[in-house]
Protein backbone atom coordinates (compact mmCIF):
# COMPACT_ATOMS: atom_id res chain seq x y z
CA UNK A 1 0.00 0.00 0.00
CA UNK A 2 1.38 3.34 -0.93
CA UNK A 3 1.86 5.99 1.66
CA UNK A 4 -0.88 8.60 1.44
CA UNK A 5 1.19 11.10 3.65
CA UNK A 6 3.90 10.80 1.16
CA UNK A 7 2.09 11.76 -1.64
CA UNK A 8 0.33 14.61 0.15
CA UNK A 9 4.13 15.75 1.10
CA UNK A 10 4.77 15.99 -2.67
CA UNK A 11 1.73 17.39 -3.55
CA UNK A 12 3.08 19.88 -0.72
CA UNK A 13 5.28 20.91 -3.17
CA UNK A 14 3.34 21.77 -6.16
CA UNK A 15 3.04 25.72 -7.13
CA UNK A 16 0.09 26.56 -8.30
CA UNK A 17 0.92 28.29 -11.54
CA UNK A 18 1.40 32.20 -11.01
CA UNK A 19 1.87 32.20 -7.14
CA UNK A 20 3.93 31.33 -4.70
CA UNK A 21 1.44 28.66 -2.60
CA UNK A 22 0.95 25.45 -3.47
CA UNK A 23 -1.96 23.70 -4.38
CA UNK A 24 -2.48 22.03 -0.76
CA UNK A 25 -2.07 25.57 1.05
CA UNK A 26 -4.72 26.58 -1.36
CA UNK A 27 -7.04 24.04 -0.66
CA UNK A 28 -7.14 23.33 -3.89
CA UNK A 29 -6.52 19.28 -3.20
CA UNK A 30 -10.17 17.55 -2.40
CA UNK A 31 -9.45 14.01 -2.09
CA UNK A 32 -6.59 11.35 -2.82
CA UNK A 33 -7.44 7.67 -3.42
CA UNK A 34 -4.44 5.40 -3.39
CA UNK A 35 -4.85 1.42 -3.90
CA UNK A 36 -1.88 -1.36 -4.79
CA UNK A 37 0.09 0.95 -7.37
CA UNK A 38 -2.68 3.29 -8.62
CA UNK A 39 -2.75 7.14 -7.37
CA UNK A 40 -5.90 8.64 -7.94
CA UNK A 41 -5.59 12.64 -7.21
CA UNK A 42 -8.66 15.06 -7.15
CA UNK A 43 -8.12 19.03 -7.70
CA UNK A 44 -10.74 21.99 -7.92
CA UNK A 45 -8.83 24.85 -9.10
CA UNK A 46 -10.39 28.38 -10.23
CA UNK A 47 -9.26 28.55 -13.71
CA UNK A 48 -10.64 27.25 -16.55
CA UNK A 49 -7.73 28.39 -18.92
CA UNK A 50 -5.90 24.75 -19.89
CA UNK A 51 -2.45 26.21 -19.80
CA UNK A 52 -2.95 26.01 -16.14
CA UNK A 53 -4.45 22.23 -16.21
CA UNK A 54 -1.77 21.35 -18.15
CA UNK A 55 0.90 22.51 -15.91
CA UNK A 56 -0.57 20.92 -13.14
CA UNK A 57 -0.71 17.67 -14.88
CA UNK A 58 3.14 17.81 -15.26
CA UNK A 59 4.14 19.12 -12.18
CA UNK A 60 1.64 16.17 -10.34
CA UNK A 61 3.13 13.67 -12.35
CA UNK A 62 6.91 14.87 -11.99
CA UNK A 63 6.78 14.83 -8.24
CA UNK A 64 4.60 11.62 -7.72
CA UNK A 65 6.56 9.66 -10.11
CA UNK A 66 9.30 9.87 -7.39
CA UNK A 67 7.66 7.28 -5.20
CA UNK A 68 7.93 4.62 -7.79
CA UNK A 69 6.50 3.21 -10.55
CA UNK A 70 3.02 4.14 -10.53
CA UNK A 71 -0.31 4.94 -12.47
CA UNK A 72 -1.11 8.23 -11.68
CA UNK A 73 -4.30 9.74 -12.48
CA UNK A 74 -5.04 13.34 -11.85
CA UNK A 75 -8.81 14.72 -11.96
CA UNK A 76 -9.23 18.38 -12.22
CA UNK A 77 -12.79 20.37 -11.80
CA UNK A 78 -12.62 23.85 -12.80
CA UNK A 79 -15.32 26.20 -13.81
CA UNK A 80 -16.64 26.25 -17.67
CA UNK A 81 -15.78 29.26 -19.61
CA UNK A 82 -18.19 31.88 -19.51
CA UNK A 83 -20.83 33.20 -22.08
CA UNK A 84 -21.64 36.06 -23.36
CA UNK A 85 -23.69 38.47 -20.63
CA UNK A 86 -23.82 42.11 -21.22
CA UNK A 87 -22.23 43.29 -24.56
CA UNK A 88 -24.42 41.89 -27.68
CA UNK A 89 -21.19 39.24 -28.26
CA UNK A 90 -18.90 41.77 -27.92
CA UNK A 91 -15.41 41.03 -25.90
CA UNK A 92 -12.49 43.55 -26.26
CA UNK A 93 -10.59 41.20 -23.34
CA UNK A 94 -11.59 37.39 -24.57
CA UNK A 95 -8.42 36.30 -22.39
CA UNK A 96 -10.32 36.92 -19.41
CA UNK A 97 -12.77 34.86 -17.81
CA UNK A 98 -14.93 37.11 -15.81
CA UNK A 99 -15.59 40.78 -15.29
CA UNK A 100 -17.05 42.61 -12.65
CA UNK A 101 -18.33 45.75 -11.95
CA UNK A 102 -18.13 47.62 -9.09
CA UNK A 103 -20.41 50.44 -8.84
CA UNK A 104 -21.86 53.05 -6.25
CA UNK A 105 -25.24 55.62 -6.59
CA UNK A 106 -22.84 58.32 -4.54
CA UNK A 107 -19.01 59.07 -4.07
CA UNK A 108 -17.39 58.06 -0.84
CA UNK A 109 -18.89 55.17 0.55
CA UNK A 110 -15.96 52.98 0.24
CA UNK A 111 -16.11 51.31 -3.15
CA UNK A 112 -12.46 51.68 -4.10
CA UNK A 113 -11.41 50.17 -0.53
CA UNK A 114 -14.18 47.35 -1.30
CA UNK A 115 -12.75 47.35 -4.87
CA UNK A 116 -9.12 46.72 -3.74
CA UNK A 117 -9.48 44.28 -0.85
CA UNK A 118 -11.99 41.91 -2.75
CA UNK A 119 -9.48 42.11 -5.62
CA UNK A 120 -6.34 41.03 -3.20
CA UNK A 121 -9.26 38.86 -1.48
CA UNK A 122 -9.58 36.61 -5.00
CA UNK A 123 -6.48 36.74 -5.90
CA UNK A 124 -5.38 35.19 -1.93
CA UNK A 125 -7.64 32.14 -2.73
CA UNK A 126 -6.29 31.40 -5.93
CA UNK A 127 -7.51 33.22 -8.74
CA UNK A 128 -5.47 35.68 -11.54
CA UNK A 129 -6.99 38.64 -10.66
CA UNK A 130 -6.79 42.23 -12.31
CA UNK A 131 -8.22 45.42 -11.30
CA UNK A 132 -9.00 48.57 -13.57
CA UNK A 133 -9.65 51.85 -11.95
CA UNK A 134 -12.07 53.20 -14.26
CA UNK A 135 -12.70 56.43 -11.37
CA UNK A 136 -11.43 58.88 -13.97
CA UNK A 137 -12.20 61.95 -12.16
CA UNK A 138 -11.22 60.33 -8.81
CA UNK A 139 -8.40 57.82 -9.01
CA UNK A 140 -7.53 56.93 -5.65
CA UNK A 141 -6.14 52.89 -6.66
CA UNK A 142 -2.84 53.87 -7.00
CA UNK A 143 -2.73 55.06 -3.41
CA UNK A 144 -4.16 51.95 -1.99
CA UNK A 145 -2.49 49.34 -3.89
CA UNK A 146 0.83 51.21 -2.48
CA UNK A 147 1.66 51.94 -6.28
CA UNK A 148 1.40 55.54 -6.61
CA UNK A 149 4.52 57.09 -7.95
CA UNK A 150 5.31 54.07 -9.98
CA UNK A 151 5.34 54.14 -13.81
CA UNK A 152 3.91 51.42 -15.58
CA UNK A 153 5.75 49.41 -18.62
CA UNK A 154 4.80 50.80 -22.27
CA UNK A 155 5.92 48.41 -25.15
CA UNK A 156 5.01 50.24 -28.10
CA UNK A 157 1.74 51.92 -28.20
CA UNK A 158 0.40 48.71 -25.24
CA UNK A 159 0.92 49.11 -21.31
CA UNK A 160 2.00 45.96 -18.94
CA UNK A 161 -0.06 46.78 -15.71
CA UNK A 162 1.41 47.01 -12.41
CA UNK A 163 1.55 43.95 -10.33
CA UNK A 164 0.99 44.64 -6.76
CA UNK A 165 -0.17 41.98 -3.57
CA UNK A 166 -0.45 39.87 -6.74
CA UNK A 167 -3.14 41.25 -8.24
CA UNK A 168 -2.89 43.45 -11.78
CA UNK A 169 -3.46 47.27 -11.55
CA UNK A 170 -4.15 49.76 -13.82
CA UNK A 171 -5.49 53.66 -13.06
CA UNK A 172 -5.67 56.58 -14.74
CA UNK A 173 -4.13 57.82 -11.65
CA UNK A 174 -1.14 56.39 -13.03
CA UNK A 175 -1.16 57.60 -16.58
CA UNK A 176 -1.32 61.19 -15.69
CA UNK A 177 0.46 63.77 -13.45
CA UNK A 178 -0.07 63.81 -9.74
CA UNK A 179 -2.89 65.73 -9.11
CA UNK A 180 -3.61 66.28 -12.62
CA UNK A 181 -7.59 66.93 -13.33
CA UNK A 182 -8.94 65.59 -15.79
CA UNK A 183 -11.74 68.22 -17.10
CA UNK A 184 -13.28 65.73 -19.87
CA UNK A 185 -16.44 65.52 -20.86
CA UNK A 186 -18.92 62.63 -21.47
CA UNK A 187 -17.94 61.57 -24.97
CA UNK A 188 -13.74 61.81 -24.07
CA UNK A 189 -14.43 59.64 -20.93
CA UNK A 190 -15.78 57.18 -23.37
CA UNK A 191 -12.96 57.29 -25.48
CA UNK A 192 -10.57 56.89 -22.83
CA UNK A 193 -11.91 54.07 -21.43
CA UNK A 194 -12.28 52.50 -24.62
CA UNK A 195 -8.96 52.90 -25.44
CA UNK A 196 -7.45 51.29 -21.78
CA UNK A 197 -9.57 48.37 -22.87
CA UNK A 198 -7.78 47.73 -26.24
CA UNK A 199 -4.11 49.40 -24.70
CA UNK A 200 -3.58 47.34 -21.20
CA UNK A 201 -1.72 43.90 -21.83
CA UNK A 202 -3.31 41.81 -19.16
CA UNK A 203 -2.07 38.17 -18.76
CA UNK A 204 -5.02 35.50 -18.95
CA UNK A 205 -7.10 36.53 -15.97
CA UNK A 206 -9.54 34.38 -13.78
CA UNK A 207 -11.47 37.82 -12.85
CA UNK A 208 -11.36 41.47 -13.93
CA UNK A 209 -12.53 43.98 -10.97
CA UNK A 210 -13.62 47.21 -12.07
CA UNK A 211 -13.46 50.15 -9.96
CA UNK A 212 -16.24 52.82 -11.44
CA UNK A 213 -16.72 56.33 -10.79
CA UNK A 214 -20.20 57.26 -8.60
CA UNK A 215 -23.18 57.34 -10.49
CA UNK A 216 -25.02 56.05 -13.62
CA UNK A 217 -23.05 57.50 -16.62
CA UNK A 218 -20.66 57.56 -19.38
CA UNK A 219 -18.32 55.37 -17.69
CA UNK A 220 -21.01 52.40 -17.07
CA UNK A 221 -22.43 52.53 -20.68
CA UNK A 222 -18.99 52.43 -22.60
CA UNK A 223 -18.07 49.29 -20.31
CA UNK A 224 -20.97 47.44 -20.57
CA UNK A 225 -20.96 48.32 -24.64
CA UNK A 226 -17.79 46.92 -25.06
CA UNK A 227 -17.49 43.46 -22.24
CA UNK A 228 -19.57 41.02 -21.45
CA UNK A 229 -20.23 41.87 -17.95
CA UNK A 230 -20.31 38.89 -16.02
CA UNK A 231 -22.02 40.66 -12.54
CA UNK A 232 -22.19 43.86 -10.80
CA UNK A 233 -21.70 44.66 -7.14
CA UNK A 234 -23.14 47.50 -5.68
CA UNK A 235 -21.22 49.56 -2.65
CA UNK A 236 -23.65 51.60 0.04
CA UNK A 237 -23.70 52.42 3.61
CA UNK A 238 -27.15 52.08 5.67
CA UNK A 239 -27.65 55.61 5.01
CA UNK A 240 -30.99 56.41 3.79
CA UNK A 241 -29.37 59.10 1.57
CA UNK A 242 -26.77 56.79 -0.32
CA UNK A 243 -29.63 54.13 -0.36
CA UNK A 244 -31.45 56.22 -2.68
CA UNK A 245 -28.93 56.58 -5.37
CA UNK A 246 -27.69 52.95 -4.81
CA UNK A 247 -31.20 52.19 -6.02
CA UNK A 248 -30.34 54.34 -9.09
CA UNK A 249 -26.99 51.68 -9.67
CA UNK A 250 -29.39 48.90 -9.32
CA UNK A 251 -31.79 49.83 -11.94
CA UNK A 252 -29.05 50.82 -14.43
CA UNK A 253 -27.90 47.19 -14.09
CA UNK A 254 -31.03 45.67 -14.99
CA UNK A 255 -31.42 48.23 -17.91
CA UNK A 256 -28.18 47.06 -19.34
CA UNK A 257 -29.38 43.79 -18.33
CA UNK A 258 -25.98 42.77 -15.97
CA UNK A 259 -27.01 40.62 -13.37
CA UNK A 260 -26.59 41.69 -10.22
CA UNK A 261 -24.67 39.73 -8.09
CA UNK A 262 -25.57 41.74 -4.45
CA UNK A 263 -24.72 44.68 -2.11
CA UNK A 264 -22.00 45.09 0.05
CA UNK A 265 -23.07 47.20 2.91
CA UNK A 266 -20.14 49.17 4.15
CA UNK A 267 -19.82 51.28 7.27
CA UNK A 268 -22.16 48.99 8.84
CA UNK A 269 -21.89 50.11 12.57
CA UNK A 270 -18.87 50.87 14.40
CA UNK A 271 -17.37 48.40 17.30
CA UNK A 272 -15.79 50.37 20.11
CA UNK A 273 -12.48 49.15 20.47
CA UNK A 274 -12.55 50.21 23.96
CA UNK A 275 -15.93 48.91 25.13
CA UNK A 276 -16.84 46.34 22.41
CA UNK A 277 -19.98 47.80 22.13
CA UNK A 278 -21.46 48.41 18.20
CA UNK A 279 -22.77 51.52 17.47
CA UNK A 280 -25.15 51.86 14.16
CA UNK A 281 -23.52 55.86 13.14
CA UNK A 282 -25.64 55.34 9.41
CA UNK A 283 -28.42 53.44 10.84
CA UNK A 284 -29.29 49.67 10.43
CA UNK A 285 -31.86 47.21 8.50
CA UNK A 286 -32.18 49.37 5.43
CA UNK A 287 -30.23 47.57 2.89
CA UNK A 288 -32.37 44.44 2.87
CA UNK A 289 -35.01 45.89 1.38
CA UNK A 290 -33.59 47.16 -1.41
CA UNK A 291 -31.62 43.36 -2.18
CA UNK A 292 -35.05 41.85 -1.86
CA UNK A 293 -36.59 44.57 -4.16
CA UNK A 294 -33.92 43.29 -6.95
CA UNK A 295 -34.08 39.57 -5.71
CA UNK A 296 -30.56 39.94 -5.27
CA UNK A 297 -28.44 39.69 -1.45
CA UNK A 298 -26.25 41.44 0.88
CA UNK A 299 -23.14 39.53 0.41
CA UNK A 300 -21.27 41.04 3.73
CA UNK A 301 -21.32 44.04 5.96
CA UNK A 302 -17.73 45.94 6.49
CA UNK A 303 -17.96 47.74 9.71
CA UNK A 304 -16.32 50.89 10.47
CA UNK A 305 -12.72 50.43 11.79
CA UNK A 306 -9.65 52.57 11.89
CA UNK A 307 -6.90 50.04 10.46
CA UNK A 308 -9.14 49.64 7.39
CA UNK A 309 -8.76 53.25 6.69
CA UNK A 310 -4.85 53.26 7.90
CA UNK A 311 -4.43 50.35 5.14
CA UNK A 312 -6.12 52.24 2.37
CA UNK A 313 -3.47 55.49 3.39
CA UNK A 314 -0.20 53.27 3.47
CA UNK A 315 -0.90 50.84 0.40
CA UNK A 316 -1.33 48.20 2.74
CA UNK A 317 -5.05 47.32 2.69
CA UNK A 318 -6.24 45.43 5.68
CA UNK A 319 -6.63 42.03 3.74
CA UNK A 320 -2.84 42.28 3.60
CA UNK A 321 -2.21 44.52 7.07
CA UNK A 322 -4.03 42.21 9.21
CA UNK A 323 -5.04 39.27 7.10
CA UNK A 324 -6.73 37.10 10.32
CA UNK A 325 -8.75 40.12 11.56
CA UNK A 326 -12.82 40.25 11.51
CA UNK A 327 -13.44 42.87 8.98
CA UNK A 328 -10.40 40.75 6.21
CA UNK A 329 -11.99 37.33 7.09
CA UNK A 330 -15.43 39.48 5.92
CA UNK A 331 -14.06 40.75 2.98
CA UNK A 332 -12.73 36.99 2.33
CA UNK A 333 -16.56 35.60 2.12
CA UNK A 334 -17.56 38.27 0.01
CA UNK A 335 -14.86 37.36 -2.22
CA UNK A 336 -15.85 33.56 -2.24
CA UNK A 337 -19.10 34.44 -2.36
CA UNK A 338 -18.66 36.61 -5.94
CA UNK A 339 -16.91 33.65 -7.23
CA UNK A 340 -19.63 31.26 -6.51
CA UNK A 341 -21.91 33.41 -7.57
CA UNK A 342 -19.78 34.19 -11.46
CA UNK A 343 -19.62 30.68 -11.58
CA UNK A 344 -23.64 29.85 -11.28
CA UNK A 345 -24.16 32.95 -13.59
CA UNK A 346 -22.08 31.10 -16.51
CA UNK A 347 -23.06 28.20 -15.88
CA UNK A 348 -26.81 29.38 -16.37
CA UNK A 349 -25.58 31.08 -19.51
CA UNK A 350 -25.14 34.38 -18.44
CA UNK A 351 -27.82 37.49 -18.66
CA UNK A 352 -30.43 37.64 -21.83
CA UNK A 353 -28.87 39.50 -24.42
CA UNK A 354 -31.93 41.17 -25.90
CA UNK A 355 -31.13 44.28 -23.88
CA UNK A 356 -33.50 47.13 -22.70
CA UNK A 357 -32.17 50.07 -24.59
CA UNK A 358 -30.88 52.45 -22.08
CA UNK A 359 -32.21 55.80 -21.68
CA UNK A 360 -29.26 58.28 -22.45
CA UNK A 361 -29.72 62.15 -21.73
Amino acid sequence: MINKKLIEEKLSKVIYPGFTKSISDFGFVKDISATNNRIDIYLDIPSSAPEIEAQLHEEIHKRISLLGDLEINIFIAKPKIPKETSSHGKNVLPAIQNFIMISSGKGGVGKSTTSVNLAIALAQQGKRVGLLDLDIYGPNIPRMMGIEGKQPVFLGNKIKPIVAHNVQVMSIGSLVERGASLIWKGAMVTQAIEQMLEDILWNKLDILLFDMPPGTGDAQLALAQNLPVTAGICVTTPQKVALDDTVRSMDMFTQLHIPIAGIVENMSGFICPDSGKKYDIFGKGTTKPLAENYHTEILGEIPIEPAIREGGDSGLPITVLAPQCETSKRYQTIAAKIWEIALKINEEGGANNEKIQPTIF
